[in-house]
């Protein structure tokens, strides 16, 4: 695991990726798997915008963060509810949290589900390698939410 300094420098260097992800996605432009969460922030009350890519398990939709203490998880937990969008297309969700007993399943689904999120795990430390039991092991420290759409 990567000590916090050495995530505090990973997270300002993923910042600006993350803005051109959010910024081609507002403008239609949708990026393999790729979406845009957004969610109202915990203290400002503004929303707030991340690249995710969800993943579907038996026909459930999660999303799975690599830091538990990361800002938008953080508003995720507080506002329990958010928007999800892929290129144009808009969708609110209610977000649940899963508990650690409850993540390994899909955890270990991640690799297969979303190869192309693989590296980030493994290159931060946040997973062992890239093998689904590597992704499991990290349960405890890998909040997994259910993402269930919230009907208008």
């Amino acid at each position: 695991m990567k000590t916090s300094s050495e995530i505090d420098r990973l997270r300002r260097k993923l910042r600006p990726f993350n803005k051109v992800i959010v910024g081609l996605q507002r403008c239609g432009i949708a990026i393999g798997t790729m979406h845009v969460l957004s969610v109202r922030g915990r203290k400002s009350g503004q929303m707030h915008s991340t690249p995710v890519s969800p993943l579907t398990v038996d026909g459930v939709r999660y999303i799975v963060a690599g830091f538990e203490h990361a800002d938008w998880v953080k508003n995720v937990r507080a506002a329990q509810v958010g928007e999800l969008s892929k290129g144009r297309k808009e969708q609110a969700v209610k977000l649940t949290e899963l508990p650690r007993e409850e993540r390994a399943p899909i955890l270990r689904a991640f690799p297969r589900e979303v190869p192309h999120g693989v590296q980030f795990f493994v290159r931060t430390g946040v997973t062992a390698g890239p093998d689904p039991e590597s992704f499991a092991a990290a349960a405890d420290r890998c909040p997994v939410f259910r993402v269930e759409p919230i009907q208008s």
